[in-house]
């Protein structure tokens, strides 16, 4: 596979567990606002249940598709997928800290 596809993909992957985890981030940021105060044991479950949830989510989109290039036997541009995600990432999560520090 070219590099520019397998760039491209490392971004999507990237983007979409990005958008994943600002829908959760907002979901937990506003918990008490929709569901109201939890003060019973089904709280602690909930945010743990969603915890491996995300976990799963997020670890399908940016594993998924290099687990499936190295199982069909392209392991060099399952590397390279695994190693574009990781870096878009990087930019995001060093993006996300500049715009907090700024604001």
């Amino acid at each position: 596979m070219k590099n520019s596809k397998l760039a491209l993909w490392g971004a999507i992957n990237s983007l979409g567990a990005f958008v994943y985890i600002l829908i959760v981030a907002w979901i937990m940021f506003n918990g008490e606002k929709i569901f109201g105060k939890m003060n019973n044991f089904l709280g602690p479950v909930a945010l743990l249940l969603l915890f491996v949830l995300s976990a799963t989510i997020v670890g399908a989109l940016v594993l998924g598709r290099p687990v499936f290039l190295y199982l069909g036997g392209s392991k060099s541009d399952a590397v390279k997928l695994l190693s574009y995600t990781v870096g878009y990432l990087l930019i995001l999560t060093i993006i996300v800290f500049l715009i907090q520090v700024i604001i």
